[in-house]
């Protein structure tokens, strides 16, 4: 899944992508680049973010979930949305998926919204909202592992109810979501853990403020840091990974499969993967006598 945020204020690429053309030219690099899904986002969800209304937010994503749409028909785009009105209406113009950070639980409505249009979720693990999530107040009494899996068992349980399929239903446990580093790094250890709730698993760790806080690293520099969360949790049995550098994450997503699952990409036909044959040289002098 590649990260495309319309935002002026993500904490990673916010501001950068916030002109329609620009937006789509960067969905179509991503799937170029190896990304099964892109994710639009309009609001950014930052640790220490202000919300903003969904007219707001509809504003920023429509035009760019549209103009994916026309020019890649085919390709999938999910909303990363809390809310159940911006879902509707993203899913209407094109979406497929929707991305929750809350696992449904802020509009719960936004279930319904999902189940009606036989769309995929991403049922997400937060503790609070995101202006307040980060500010020490959260504790997970019996563990963090503990806390998360019957947090997103109880959000699953919901989309169920509401209706939508149960493959359809995907869980991510959230991670910088009202988690310490301590936290974040104790999830992602236990990764199996949440596996054993039936569903497929997405991480979401990329260029995040935990590995910032082990390297040192500007959120832009931390492709490296990512590639090896990227690499350890589809070795604890993560099924998709949400980046925003897809080209360089792509090749991490080969060697990890082949290695860990045996998922091996077909050869490439010798004419698509040979140089094309060298013409000889011509022997001796060949422009009047001089070989210089």
């Amino acid at each position: 899944m590649g990260v495309l945020n319309v935002t002026p204020d993500s904490f990673s690429d916010g501001g950068i992508y916030t002109g329609v053309a620009e937006a789509v030219d960067r969905g179509m690099a991503l799937w170029d680049a190896g990304a099964d899904v892109v994710d639009v986002g309009g609001e950014s969800t930052r640790p220490g973010a202000e919300p903003v209304d969904a007219a707001e937010e509809l504003g920023r994503v429509l035009p760019v979930i549209e103009g994916l749409a026309r020019a890649r028909p085919q390709g999938v785009i999910s909303i990363d949305t809390t809310k159940a009105a911006v879902a509707a209406r993203a899913l209407d113009a094109g979406a497929r998926w929707v991305n929750d950070i809350s696992g449904g639980t802020f509009e719960p409505e936004l279930l319904r919204v999902v189940a009606d249009r036989a769309a995929t979720l991403v049922l997400g693990h937060t503790r609070g909202r995101p202006s307040s999530m980060q500010d020490g107040s959260w504790t997970y009494r019996g563990g963090v592992v503990r806390a998360v899996r019957q947090g997103l068992r109880a959000s699953a349980t919901r989309a169920l109810d509401a209706g939508v399929g149960p493959s359809r239903i995907w869980v991510d446990p959230g991670i910088g979501f009202g988690k310490t580093l301590d936290e974040n790094l104790e999830l992602l250890r236990h990764l199996g853990n949440l596996r054993t709730l039936g569903f497929p698993v997405l991480v979401g760790t990329s260029r995040k403020r935990f590995i910032g806080r082990l390297t040192g690293r500007a959120p832009a520099e931390r492709a490296f840091g990512t590639a090896a969360t990227v690499a350890l949790s589809i070795q604890a049995g993560a099924e998709g990974v949400r980046v925003h550098d897809v080209e360089a994450i792509h090749d991490v997503i080969q060697v990890s499969d082949a290695w860990v699952r045996g998922i091996v990409p077909a050869e490439p036909s010798p004419a698509a993967s040979e140089p094309p044959p060298l013409t000889p040289a011509p022997v001796g002098p060949t422009d009047g006598g001089t070989d210089r």
